[in-house]
């Protein structure tokens, strides 16, 4: 008899990254997909998502709206208190035989604690990892600690996450779904690129992805200013912008890049490229510009250069195509002239992608079913105390 997993998906970076194990379930003999939907993919301010994910053909079991219409701490907080009915009610009526959960966002802490209060077993992917700039990073311990199963995309994730005391048995090194991705998708060349977003490249193009800094947003605006500085000193360049996710300050950042892009011609802005055309802008662009795991994750895969700005990044593992520099209009520059140097492009042709694993979502998968015919026992763990 099959069994019912539960994937919840809140934004259109994480259902990226669900996609090829979201297609390994529906393919799979042992499980049975519940789809549940929330976040800013039913939020028109973010381009209303979910209709990538029809158009993907899944079947959606169940919407959560949580009416993301302001981006204050407060209405996220209220947000929040919406998620936990409607995830209450969800968990009630599919009766899932697990959950699934990817990463650190607030509306999947909240499932996370809605389905330990149900005694429902939790897999957790992407536990272990460290961005102390962001207040994700406590979201992300926070679930694994109430998460039975963890898939984790690096060795040094998983040893933190035995750290956190959480049985070696029961956590998995399986790469990056994101990185899997890359490696599965049919990717468009450069002139199918320009003609789909109606923008030409040129010799020298970026891909700018900035998101709000959540632990210290007191010097946001200045900070963004910067990275508008240095793209404006910076000559030739071409600079594709994607809006915010639905974090505190959101609101405030996307307005400052319409109004910055306003005007110039060599750049553009989109609310929401959808997985595809974002990783194809990424394969076709000199490199990548801002703070989002993405650059990190996905990008060295293309083996182009990735500006870290501020501290939102700060602890993950990074390739040596990573530049760190600070929220400062020079320091920015600086590493523009360099990732677009022939040296830089050289030295990083060959580069490994620390986040590589293959198969994941297949390695996902075949460890699942080992534990398939005992999730509910899951339920009932140890804390695991270091040697």
């Amino acid at each position: 008899m099959k069994k019912k997993i539960l994937v919840i998906t809140g934004s259109r970076s994480e259902y990226g990254i669900l996609k090829p194990l979201l297609e390994e379930i529906n393919l799979s003999d042992s499980f049975n997909l519940q789809l549940v939907v929330t976040g800013s993919h039913l939020s028109s301010a973010h381009g209303a998502t979910v209709s990538e994910i029809q158009s993907d053909g899944y079947e959606i079991e169940k919407k959560i709206d949580l009416f993301l219409s302001s981006d204050s701490r407060l209405d996220t907080t209220k947000s929040m208190s919406i998620a936990l009915l409607g995830f209450a009610e969800a968990l009630e009526e599919l009766s899932p035989d697990l959950v699934l959960l990817l990463g650190d966002r607030f509306e999947i802490l909240i499932a996370a604690s809605v389905a330990m209060i149900h005694g429902k077993p939790i897999a957790h992917i992407h536990g272990g990892e460290v961005t102390s700039g962001a207040f994700d990073d406590s979201i992300r311990h926070s679930i694994t600690k109430m998460s039975h199963i963890h898939f984790v995309s690096t060795e040094k994730y998983k040893s933190r996450v035995i750290q956190l005391g959480e049985s070696p048995e029961r956590v998995f090194n399986v790469g990056s779904l994101g990185v899997e991705s890359i490696n599965k998708l049919d990717l468009l060349n450069k002139s199918d690129v320009e003609n789909a977003i109606n923008f030409e490249l040129g010799s020298k193009s970026f891909l700018v992805t900035y998101h709000p800094v959540t632990i210290d947003s007191e010097n946001e605006k200045e900070n963004i200013t910067n990275l508008f500085k240095a793209i404006d000193k910076s000559e030739n360049g071409k600079f594709i912008f994607t809006l915010p996710n639905a974090d505190p300050g959101n609101q405030e950042i996307a307005k400052l890049i319409i109004d910055f892009v306003d005007g110039r011609t060599n750049c553009k802005y989109f609310e929401s490229l959808g997985q595809h055309l974002y990783l194809s802008c990424m394969k076709n662009v000199t490199g990548v510009i801002g703070n989002s795991s993405s650059g990190i994750i996905e990008a060295p895969s293309f083996n182009i250069g990735t500006i870290n700005i501020g501290k939102r990044q700060n602890g993950r593992v990074f390739a040596t195509s990573i530049i760190n520099c600070a929220m400062d209009y020079d320091q920015i520059f600086q590493a523009i002239s360099k990732i677009s140097s022939r040296d830089f492009k050289r030295n990083i042709k060959n580069i490994e992608n620390p986040y590589e694993g293959g198969n994941s979502s297949v390695k996902i998968i075949n460890i699942l079913k080992t534990f398939k015919n005992d999730f509910a026992a899951l339920v009932e763990k140890k804390f695991y105390d270091l040697p």
